[in-house]
């Protein structure tokens, strides 16, 4: 066990299949909202970018990058927004995740559970594509309030991808909450350090979270799949997306590529790690 684990609960073996199990039950149940990341959607082989560092190198294919912006997607956008227009940011970003990903067998089991809520952390639209074919279900996403004109943290979309209204998001069966944006229905992106600007300033206080995130949270628990938290930023909103909630989470992790961050994360925030690769976390998920 590595030092940093020390102090902490780290699943893994025979433990953790059997905690595992247990979540899978009480995921049937809706008291466990899945929060997933890239990480999950990478188990369909694509091209698309499917890490921030991935992001990051994508745009420097395409626009000559300084030194402080390599390797970071956000400062990476960030300089091609102050450089070209943020119109190149939005159009880079289309070009990225244009291509649409075949939903994992895990997607479409979550889809199925009619669940309260489901955070995806990624652009892409697996998810969304996963719930196609119910009607009862609906998205918000985080939008950039840069050159919109309006006081508006968010927007609301049907099923079919029309635009919709709180009200009717009251009454969604599940809620696709996608914090940072999707290339569907309508493109929405943050992603540059200037469409963070505002968010982090009063993501403490919780107005860039909508009403229905807030609602459904409650009393409920976290299980992270296929997220990473090697940056400040991931860290931050997935603190503040489980504030009000239970006190005791889950992440399936690799603890071979755990940063000290990251580690701290979890602890502070009471999520216990689960050591499973993620195919085989899945597999017993859906059994």
């Amino acid at each position: 066990m590595n030092a940093p684990f020390d102090s902490y609960v780290l699943l893994e073996g025979e433990k953790a299949e059997e905690a595992l199990g247990k979540i899978a039950a009480e995921l049937k149940t809706g008291t466990v909202i899945p929060y997933i990341g890239p990480g999950l959607t990478q188990l369909t082989p694509t091209e698309v970018p499917m890490t921030p560092e991935t992001l990051a190198a994508f745009f420097g294919t395409k626009v000559a990058l300084p030194k402080r912006a390599k390797g970071n997607c956000w400062a990476s956008a960030q300089h091609i927004e102050n450089m070209k227009h943020r119109s190149t940011v939005s159009t880079l970003m289309s070009q990225a995740f244009n291509d649409g990903i075949a939903p994992t067998p895990l997607h479409v089991y979550l889809a199925s559970l009619q669940l309260p809520m489901i955070v995806d952390s990624w652009y892409d639209a697996t998810m969304r594509s996963a719930l196609e074919g119910r009607g009862d279900w609906g998205e918000i996403q985080g939008i950039t309030r840069a050159g919109i004109g309006e006081d508006r943290w968010y927007r609301f979309y049907e099923a079919d991808g029309t635009e919709s209204t709180k009200e009717k998001a009251d009454a969604w069966k599940t809620v696709l909450y996608k914090p940072h944006g999707s290339i569907a229905p309508a493109k929405n992106f943050l992603i540059s350090d200037a469409d963070y600007v505002e968010v982090l300033t009063e993501i403490d206080i919780q107005t860039p979270l909508p009403e229905a995130v807030k609602n459904r949270r409650s009393e409920r628990s976290f299980l992270f799949v296929g997220c990473r938290f090697h940056d400040q930023l991931l860290r931050t909103y997935a603190r503040q997306i489980m504030k009000r909630s239970t006190t005791t989470h889950h992440a399936i992790v690799d603890p071979a590529v755990l940063t000290k961050n990251e580690l701290k994360f979890l602890t502070i925030q009471g999520i216990i790690p689960i050591a499973l690769p993620i195919d085989r976390a899945c597999e017993i998920l859906i059994r």
